[in-house]
């Protein structure tokens, strides 16, 4: 089944990691025009564009809001128009810190990094559908703010914002300026990536598979084709509003050996 995408101008977020190279690298095979965003990452980025046919790499901070600004100023002179965006962009803090002693330091940070740039990214994404009359957001989440995460309540509370109370006041707010315009999110479980490199041993992922009805650990293009699905209208024009969980049918985390 075609997808529609060929043509379509997208920015992806954070597309110097694993899962947002993925997600860069599926909407460049069904013919879209991709600009891969990064922030630290130039190197990974300007190489993934050089891969992909008429791709380009563009840097900005997403906590910046004059950095998303021009981003997307940036990405509609490339473009032509930005129909699509995916927010890939994230940061997972790898240090396990109960709520007792996670400073306020660290808090504030993982929100500004997840919850706040991905906010910044909608606002100015939204404001491009605003000047085109359509367009299609994916956010993409985690299980973590589905289910919880012990040591990293920081970043499943941003998760979880992002994937109920952002997502559903965007999916009601987009059709007042394009009324087939849609917003999705997805959220991806246990994912082979850049920011779960070197911790998934054999033993790790035997223990938290231990929840999931298909046992294994999800590649990248496992999240990323979902997120090509849900930004595609002639895949699923009359999904909006929609949490789709990649995660093997997870149910929960494990919390006791």
């Amino acid at each position: 089944m075609e997808s529609g995408l060929a043509g379509n101008g997208v920015l992806v977020t954070g597309a110097s990691g694993g899962i947002g190279s993925a997600v860069a690298r599926a909407f460049a095979a069904e013919g879209a025009r991709v600009v891969v965003h990064f922030h630290s990452g130039r190197e990974r980025a300007e190489a993934l564009a050089a891969e992909l046919t008429g791709a380009t790499a563009i840097g900005a901070d997403l906590t910046d809001e004059a950095q998303v600004e021009s981003l997307f100023a940036e990405s509609r002179a490339a473009l032509g128009t930005v129909d699509v965006c995916a927010a890939v962009a994230g940061v997972w803090p790898s240090a396990d810190e109960p709520v007792w002693q996670l400073l306020l330091e660290r808090w504030e940070a993982t929100l500004r990094a997840n919850l706040t740039a991905t906010f910044l990214t909608s606002k100015h994404f939204l404001r491009e559908v605003e000047r085109t009359g359509h367009g299609n957001l994916v956010l993409v989440g985690s299980t973590a703010g589905r289910f919880g995460e012990a040591g990293h309540a920081d970043y499943a509370a941003a998760k979880s914002a992002l994937q109920v109370g952002l997502l559903l006041s965007l999916k009601n707010e987009i059709v007042r300026i394009a009324p087939r315009g849609r917003v999705n999110a997805v959220a991806p479980g246990w994912t082979y990536s850049p920011m779960t490199r070197g911790s998934l041993d054999p033993d790790v992922v035997d223990r938290v598979t231990r929840t999931m009805a298909l046992r294994k650990v999800a590649s990248a293009d496992d999240i990323a084709r979902a997120v090509v699905v849900l930004a595609s209208d002639e895949l699923s024009g009359h999904i909006t509003g929609e949490l789709v969980t990649v995660a093997g049918g997870m149910e929960g985390r494990t919390l006791h050996e």
